[in-house]
């Protein structure tokens, strides 16, 4: 999986004929999507995701979606727990997502919630950044992606949603080594992990623990997509408009 400007088209897109592109930050997450039908988009570090997004965007195009992982805002929200965008904030600019597509994504994913999510260029790691983002915006998860899908999505006059799983909650820090092992195309460096717990032995309970947190919002971004099928809810309401219209 190559970085952001990499765009694959799934096998089954045509099979609904409403184009949707994917945007995911990490190489797993792409892998969760590849076969559901869609164009998806590895962001990595996030230098080159709106140059390639706009690329990306032709008249086929009916829907930008930011899916993924997430850092938790908001205290209450436990690893595993599904964020659907009602709004994306960026520093500047806050942008609405598509009402029906966020009523059928939150009706759809067991356990759901609604609220704003935070668009940051680096990672907030520590529960003292993650406090003040969450007192200063009110956003429920903070992510990479979601506030240039948005963007993009607004210049191109297209429907945006956004589906973030809280992995690392807001009152635990990520460790350095997570950090470390985030290579800039989305994919994991182990041997990067492995050195800085060599370094600092002391944050394997933590590292075991991130782990533990990412793989129960693994699990719900794997079922969420199998319950939504392909296009990810963006096909049903096409299929939806179409009854109406004919009706």
């Amino acid at each position: 999986m190559r970085v952001a400007d990499d765009v694959r088209r799934g096998p089954t897109e045509r099979r609904w004929g409403w184009d949707l592109i994917v945007v995911v930050g990490l190489a797993f997450e792409a892998r969760i999507v590849a076969d559901a039908g869609m164009r998806v988009i590895c962001s990595g570090d996030g230098r080159n995701l709106a140059a390639a997004l706009a690329r990306a965007v032709d008249e086929d195009c009916r829907g930008l979606l930011s899916f993924g992982v997430a850092g938790g805002l908001d205290p209450a929200l436990a690893p595993g727990t599904c964020v659907v965008a009602t709004n994306i904030l960026s520093e500047t600019t806050t942008y609405t997502t598509d009402p029906e597509w966020v009523r059928h994504l939150a009706g759809t994913i067991p356990g759901a919630v609604c609220g704003p999510i935070a668009g940051v260029a680096a990672p907030v790691a520590d529960p003292a950044g993650k406090q003040a983002l969450n007192q200063r915006t009110g956003a429920l998860a903070v992510d990479m992606e979601s506030h240039v899908v948005a963007a993009v999505g607004a210049a191109h006059g297209l429907p945006v949603a956004a589906i973030r799983v809280i992995t690392d909650p807001a009152a635990r820090a990520l460790p350095k080594a997570a950090l470390a092992a985030m290579r800039s195309n989305g994919t994991t460096d182990i041997l990067a992990m492995l050195r800085q717990v060599m370094r600092q032995p002391r944050e394997l309970p933590a590292l075991v623990r991130t782990a533990l947190d990412a793989r129960a919002a693994r699990a719900t971004l794997v079922r969420g997509r199998q319950l939504l099928g392909p296009g990810l809810g963006l096909a049903d309401l096409a299929a939806r408009a179409t009854a109406s219209f004919g009706g």
